[in-house]
């Protein structure tokens, strides 16, 4: 049967300028600062992502600097798409507001899990865009994404990195933490993802498919810790 959805976001961003939101959502470099994998912005024509072996190429469908942009709805033969519009406003006293929307359609009759894991890490992925234009507006992440331990009991490992965190529970919104060393704040965590803003970085941790632990973040100075060691991060945690 399938399952057509939209979601809609909308947030008013104190200090925060329509120059610099158009910068983190029209920009490869911006993108690569709060979303996923390595992201190139051919301006008014195409948004290419490279996540592993997801690489689409979405087509640009609306494109005015500073206010709108759209781009994706492209469907696959069994009719799958996604599409995303941003609407950027610049307000009086200095504000902007940035309005998201993402739609799509998934095939067939087993869409309820994927559907559950994309609306997780869609929440994850708005709450980081807000964060980096709240905290980092104008500076460049290094995106790193890393895959931990397959995992069969998801509570315990959540559990687990909330103890790695110095938490005696699993990553709560506005939990005080530290992570190697930085102190940090967990600026959004839901049932599949949490994610830690520290002074230089955000760090997120997601429910990956298949039942793989998954790290993907955006690192803002010289770090020396490459895939590989967030991998063995991970790794006791499951």
């Amino acid at each position: 049967m399938g399952h057509a959805f939209e979601g809609v976001n909308e947030v008013e961003l104190d200090g925060v300028t329509p120059e610099q939101v158009w910068e983190a959502i029209a920009t490869g470099p911006g993108i690569d600062s709060w979303f996923m994998g390595s992201n190139e912005v051919e301006p008014g024509a195409v948004v290419r992502q490279a996540f592993g072996a997801y690489q689409p190429a979405h087509r640009v469908t609306a494109w005015e600097p500073g206010k709108h942009l759209a781009y994706g709805g492209e469907q696959e033969p069994d009719g799958r798409f996604i599409a995303y519009e941003f609407l950027v406003e610049g307000r009086e006293q200095g504000s902007t507001v940035l309005r998201m929307v993402a739609s799509g359609f998934l095939p067939g009759d087993d869409w309820e899990d994927e559907f559950e894991a994309m609306t997780a890490g869609g929440e994850m992925f708005w709450q980081t865009l807000v964060t980096y234009l709240r905290h980092f507006a104008g500076r460049t992440a290094r995106p790193l994404t890393a895959f931990g331990p397959p995992v069969t009991d998801w509570p315990a490992t959540w559990q687990a990195l909330g103890r790695k965190l110095g938490l005696d529970h699993a990553p709560r919104t506005g939990d005080l933490v530290t992570l190697d060393g930085e102190r940090g704040v967990v600026y959004f965590a839901n049932a599949q993802t949490a994610g830690v803003r520290t002074e230089n970085a955000m760090y997120r941790f997601f429910q990956g498919l298949p039942g793989v632990l998954t790290a993907m973040h955006h690192v803002f100075t010289a770090d020396h810790r490459d895939e590989r060691t967030w991998s063995t991060w991970m790794g006791d945690l499951a």
